[in-house]
């Protein structure tokens, strides 16, 4: 089966990096696409340059948005993922250059140049992506597929609000824009990636039985492993490698449910949710592919070939 044709659009970010290494073992890895999110621009910029080094690509890297559409954010997950988002390691200041081109620009000549090619994964806020479906509303029609990794689909979110998950609470508005331009996708949510944790010992082992790749992500995934025991999350959440698993092989996906989800923008309690019509009540088109179960053993097949770590049981 040949390769997937990826662009990434991602905020490293722990959780982002696990995914860039799956995406450079798994795929064809076209460009990163760089937003603020889980830590500010210059540092997820900087993050991204750092994983293609390690993974020693050409990977393109297009620095994009600094903030939201509209709203400034309300709060960040610099204390998940650290305050430089790779575990505050101080990691040395990476080789690989940054393009000249934003990223949203950089997303639209790219699908221009290989139309119906490309899988679009969305690891981010969706403010770059938005930008470009405004700049260019045919930007679906060139796109193979899109996944995205955001929203909470009953509620039961990661930020300060109780119903919202981060990505898509970070750029509320953002996140309508994509969600209402693009007639399909894949939304790998946050509930989804909790009920995907993988067994700490496990992991362990893979990290263990790992080459350099998995040695990096030891040490920067320190951070996140420790806020998530303190908050009572059991397991190894791994939500952008999740997605990344869905983008790079379809077939890895065993239950989903065609909805249509919004996103609520104006809710004082409420704002950034995600809004699914399970019963169809709204009578909208059903855009979003809801992912509710994936094959636990071949995600964990491609973490571990991503790590390094074949053998690991």
């Amino acid at each position: 089966m040949s390769k997937p044709l990826l662009l990434i659009d991602t905020d490293p970010g722990v959780d982002d990096a696990l995914a860039i290494l799956m995406a450079h073992e798994h795929a064809d890895v076209l460009g990163l696409s760089i937003a603020a999110g889980n830590v500010g621009l210059s540092h997820t910029v900087r993050n991204a340059r750092t994983l293609v080094d390690l993974v020693g690509a050409s990977t393109p890297v297009f620095a994009g948005c600094p903030a939201p559409l509209v709203r400034l954010p309300e709060e960040d997950a610099a204390f998940v993922h650290g305050r430089d988002g790779l575990g505050d390691v101080g990691f040395p200041e990476p080789g690989s250059r940054i393009d000249d081109e934003h990223a949203a620009l950089a997303l639209l000549r790219l699908t221009r140049e290989h139309p119906g090619e490309i899988t679009l994964v969305a690891l981010a806020p969706l403010t770059n992506l938005a930008l470009a479906l405004k700049l260019d509303p045919s930007l679906p029609q060139r796109v193979k597929r899109l996944v995205v990794m955001g929203g909470a689909v009953t509620g039961h979110g990661n930020t300060g609000r109780v119903p919202a998950e981060f990505n898509v609470g970070f750029d509320p508005e953002a996140a309508h824009v994509v969600f209402e331009g693009f007639p399909e996708f894949d939304l790998v949510d946050w509930e989804l990636t909790l009920r995907h944790a993988f067994d700490e010992a496990d992991f362990d082992q893979w990290l263990a039985q790992g080459d350099r790749r998995a040695a990096f992500f030891g040490r920067a995934f320190q951070v996140a492993r420790e806020t998530n025991r303190r908050s009572g999350r059991r397991g190894i959440i791994a939500a952008d490698a999740l997605a990344m698993a869905v983008a790079i092989d379809p077939s890895v996906v065993v239950r989903s449910e065609r909805r249509h989800v919004g996103v609520e923008l104006d809710g004082r309690l409420t704002r950034g949710a995600t809004v699914v019509d399970w019963q169809g009540r709204l009578k909208r088109p059903a855009q979003a592919n809801v992912v509710l179960e994936l094959d636990q053993p071949r995600f964990a097949a491609m973490v571990r070939r991503a790590l390094g770590a074949d053998g690991a049981a």
